[in-house]
């Protein structure tokens, strides 16, 4: 299985956050939610969920 990366250095905020989770997508999308609610101010929600779904990309393995 892929690991998944959310990365908030890529989605400029105000808090210049530079937080990064990786794990298994919907781990990642549970912390990144989290995360947004309680740092963001943002609202959990399915919507926001799709949203972060979206922004995840795969992890590089180094080889």
């Amino acid at each position: 299985m892929t690991r998944k990366i959310a990365d908030c250095r890529k989605h400029p905020s105000v808090s210049h956050c530079s937080l990064t989770i990786s794990g298994e997508e919907e781990e990642v999308v549970r912390a990144a939610a989290e995360h947004a609610v309680s740092v963001h101010e943002h609202t959990d929600g399915p919507e926001l969920r799709e949203q972060i779904r979206t922004m995840l990309e795969d992890e590089q393995v180094d080889a």
